[in-house]
C-alpha cells in the first residue's frame, strides 16, 4: 500500500454533510488506531472522547460559540467528533497500572525485565517532571503522535476529517467535566464525509518542495 496516496489526498474538510454518518465498523477501526498509537516508554498519556449524537455535538460546539464561530457548523455537521484529551499528570500509580497491564499481556518474559521497563519509564517521566520541567508539553506532543495516526488512517478509509485547536479549553474542559478526572482538551477533530460545499475539497494541496524541508546527510 502506498501510504503517501492517502496523505496527498486527504485534506482539513471544511464542510460536512450532515445526512452521511460513518458506519460503525470503520469508527471501530478508528478507535483501534487511536489505542495502537505511539507514545514515550509507552505512557499512552491520553484519553479519547468520541461523541456522534446530535446532543453530545451541541455539547462540544459550545467550545467554539464565543471566538470560534467557524467551527460551530464542522462539529454539529460531522458524523463523528473526537475530543483528544491529555492526562494533566502521569502519576506513579498510573504508570503502575500501565506496567501491570504490560505484564497481563505477556510483555515480560522475566521479573527483571518488569522491573527495567518500570525503571526506564519512571526516568523519562521524571526527566520532564523534575529537570526539563515541560511534562505537560511533553504528553501534548505525544496526543499529536495519535492525531497523525488518526488522520492518515481516516484518510485511508476514505473519511474526511478536520482537526481543529480552536475552541475555548477551558469551556469544553467544564462542559466534560475532564479536570475533575485528571484531564484537559488539546485538539477536536471533526470525521465524516464533505459537503459538496467544501471549498477545501476542489483546491489543489501546497506543500513546499523536497530540496526546502529534506538535507540529506
Amino acid at each position: 500500500m502506498n501510504f503517501a496516496v492517502h496523505a496527498k489526498n486527504r485534506h482539513s474538510a471544511k464542510a460536512f454533510d450532515p445526512t452521511r454518518k460513518i458506519p460503525e465498523p470503520l469508527i471501530d477501526q478508528l478507535r483501534d488506531l487511536l489505542r495502537y498509537s505511539p507514545s514515550s516508554a509507552n505512557c499512552q498519556p491520553w484519553h479519547f472522547y468520541v461523541a456522534s449524537s446530535f446532543e453530545s455535538k451541541t455539547r462540544i460546539a459550545k467550545s467554539t460559540e464565543i471566538g470560534y464561530p467557524f467551527n460551530h457548523a464542522k462539529i454539529l455537521d460531522a458524523s463523528h467528533i473526537i475530543v483528544m484529551c491529555a492526562r494533566v499528570a502521569l502519576d506513579d500509580g498510573y504508570l503502575e497500572q500501565i506496567l501491570l497491564g504490560e505484564d497481563h499481556d505477556q510483555r515480560f518474559t522475566t521479573l527483571d525485565a518488569m522491573n527495567a521497563q518500570r525503571t526506564i519509564r519512571q526516568f523519562c517521566v521524571n526527566l520532564h517532571r523534575y529537570e526539563l520541567k515541560d511534562v505537560q508539553h511533553w504528553i501534548e506532543k505525544q496526543v499529536y503522535l495519535a492525531l497523525g495516526t488518526l488522520l492518515l488512517g481516516a484518510s485511508g478509509l476514505n473519511i474526511d476529517a478536520c482537526a481543529m485547536d480552536g475552541f475555548d479549553n477551558r469551556t469544553l474542559d467544564q462542559e466534560l467535566g475532564l479536570r475533575t478526572k485528571g484531564l484537559t482538551s488539546v485538539i477536536v477533530v471533526s470525521l465524516g464525509y464533505r459537503s459538496r460545499s467544501d471549498f477545501n475539497a476542489k483546491l489543489p494541496k501546497s506543500r513546499l518542495p523536497h530540496n526546502v524541508i529534506f538535507t540529506d546527510i
